[in-house]
């Protein structure tokens, strides 16, 4: 018999409570659940494919911690938002939801966010998916599919046949598309784990296109490598990355400390949000994420660490510094997107994007 935690009472955050209306076993070791939105926050849930959800697993130790899973539902579905989960050893959030969501049970989560996800659903792409890697995915393959004119062929490894998933509705996509997907397995029980000359083989009659990975590090290492060799364009290439976070984001953290304290004349930031334009005074030590929630604002965050790419923002004039960076590229940085949960000002004038 499972325990059944209390559910803490909501402290003053960003995130909404939803009802699993469905938990569907995949595999032996994936479950999906689909999530059913109240309808006076289906605004705040609207997606775009390749984003991911936060949710708060409860914890008998901690309280709770907060875990980021992708969508594999599409946007045009219409139906209920749908995160797939997969089983990693040792993973506390992972294995306590396929252990214990269940149909009723209510779940807290933040707002979808994400920058994996394509500009044009008319542009010809070539997926790379490992394991778990395809619920991103998945939910970009449907949305061209459904929604768009281009072409996709996925390459989606796995350990063996029992563990693909989505292994039918993939079968049966490609059959309805036949002249625009093309799908091609790599089962490890049968070829082996994939290498960098494998993949780059694999990817050579489709290296023109754009580019998404997901997976294991290995995995997106691996396929990476391959495209560099291919010398497709970086800015072509989105990888996917999550990384373990060492914060809970649906706890409310005291913001005074050292961080809030004034120190010199504060910056001027100008801020495109939602279409509207506004305009503060930025104190230096005050992060620009932190800063923009003060002030009221529907800034998207997740992890507030550095450690995903929910808060990405871009810099249209002026410089920040980022006191932490895991998750963008060189090629991100050269291009001016910035981590608003890391930024600090550096110049007297700042204006910042968020697309």
């Amino acid at each position: 018999m499972t325990e059944t935690l209390p559910e803490p009472a909501l402290p003053e955050a960003e995130f909404c409570r939803v009802r699993v209306a469905r938990a569907i076993t995949e595999t032996s070791d994936a479950r999906s659940l689909e999530l059913d939105v109240p309808q006076e926050l289906a605004e705040r849930f609207t997606y775009r494919p390749g984003q991911f959800l936060t949710l708060r697993v409860p914890s008998d130790r901690t309280g709770s911690v907060g875990r980021c899973y992708s969508l594999s539902s599409a946007p045009h579905e219409g139906g209920p938002l749908k995160v797939t989960v997969k089983r990693v050893r040792d993973g506390y959030g992972s294995n306590w939801l396929c252990d214990n969501a269940r149909e009723g049970m209510s779940l807290d989560v933040l707002p979808p966010a994400g920058v994996f996800t394509p500009k044009s659903f008319d542009t010809d792409l070539l997926l790379f998916a490992g394991g778990s890697g395809i619920t991103p995915v998945m939910s970009i393959l449907k949305s061209v599919l459904a929604r768009g004119s281009g072409t996709v062929t996925l390459v989606y490894a796995n350990r063996d046949e029992k563990s693909v998933i989505f292994a039918s509705e993939l079968a049966a996509l490609a059959a309805a598309h036949p002249d625009r997907l093309t799908v091609l397995h790599w089962l490890e029980s049968v070829q082996g784990l994939p290498t960098v000359e494998q993949l780059t083989a694999l990817a050579r009659p489709w290296a023109q296109r754009e580019v998404f990975i997901c997976g294991p590090a290995a995995f997106m290492d691996a396929a990476a490598d391959a495209l560099s060799r291919l010398q497709v364009d970086r800015k072509k290439i989105h990888i996917e990355k999550f990384i373990s976070l060492s914060r809970n984001p649906f706890e409310v953290e005291d913001a005074t400390g050292p961080e809030s304290d004034d120190s010199g004349e504060p910056a001027s930031l100008t801020v495109e949000l939602d279409g509207e334009q506004h305009s503060f005074s930025w104190p230096r030590t005050k992060k620009l994420l932190d800063f923009l929630l003060e002030k009221g604002l529907d800034a998207p965050y997740s992890c507030r660490e550095g450690a995903c790419s929910a808060c990405a923002c871009r810099i249209v004039t002026g410089e920040v510094k980022m006191l932490h960076n895991e998750v963008l590229e060189p090629e991100d940085l050269d291009d001016g997107i910035v981590l608003a949960c890391q930024s600090l000002p550096v110049t007297d004038d700042v204006a910042v994007s968020y697309e």
